[in-house]
């Protein structure tokens, strides 16, 4: 049997299609996310679903150690989970940055936190962090949305080259404009149409699967290998 991946935020989008590219591979797997219907219902073989907050450190590390004690130490962990919350820096409430600070950059470090030390032990291992396009450069109504994704970028490249000599890989993987959820979790509705005109200029987003390859891809190569950085946007897209 393969060795065990962890996936965050595995009910829809980029994490389900990911499952269900990986699972083909032959992967075990634990899917974590707030929907574990939906998780459930890929019915994939060989995977273990858990409803799981990730800023709950003690839930996310009984569903690790429960996966682990089927499936053998984890592999390789894709830290997908992630909102974004659009909004005027002047009028946004404080409650959607803190928001996103938790789950994008605290829910993040946590997963990193409980399966590192494990992979340096091991001298093997792969943290995919999925960011976006705003972890490099900056958008209107994004201000800290974009912090948290360049938050991102600047914390797996450091951990990269901290335990680079212990043979564990950190990657980035970047996304542009993605067909995904993720537009509905912000309230302000000019913006979110604003959003969709924008995206039509581009004739769509990306499709999840064209992210999930990308991953496949990543964790695919011989452990020599890493692939520091993956960055994936529509050709039309000029942003």
């Amino acid at each position: 049997m393969k060795k065990l991946v962890v996936i965050t935020g595995a009910s829809s989008g980029i994490g389900a299609t990911t499952a269900k590219t990986l699972s083909t591979q032959g992967y075990p797997l634990l899917l974590l996310g707030r929907r574990i219907d939906k998780m459930e219902a890929l019915n994939l073989p060989n995977t273990l679903c858990r409803k799981v907050d990730i800023l709950d450190v003690t839930s996310f590390q009984s569903a690790i150690q429960e996966a682990e004690a089927k499936f053998g130490p984890v592999d390789c962990l894709i830290n997908n989970a992630g909102v974004m919350l659009l909004g005027k820096p002047e009028k946004q409430a404080l409650t959607e940055w803190n928001q996103m600070i938790d789950v994008n950059i605290k829910g993040l470090l946590n997963g990193i936190h409980l399966v590192l030390e494990g992979m340096t032990q091991r001298n093997h291992g792969t943290i995919i962090n999925i960011s976006s396009i705003a972890g490099r450069k900056t958008f209107s109504d994004h201000a800290i949305y974009c912090g948290t994704k360049f938050a991102v970028h600047a914390i797996s490249e450091n951990i990269r080259q901290e335990v680079s000599n212990s043979n564990v890989r950190v990657s980035i993987v970047a996304p542009g404009v993605t067909e995904t959820e993720l537009m509905d979790h912000t309230t302000n509705s000019a913006i979110v149409d604003g959003y969709k005109e924008w995206k039509k200029t581009m004739g769509a987003g990306l499709d999840s699967q064209d992210v999930a390859n990308a991953i496949s891809y990543i964790y695919n190569q011989p452990q020599r290998v890493c692939i520091r950085e993956v960055v994936l946007a529509p050709t039309k897209q000029d942003s």
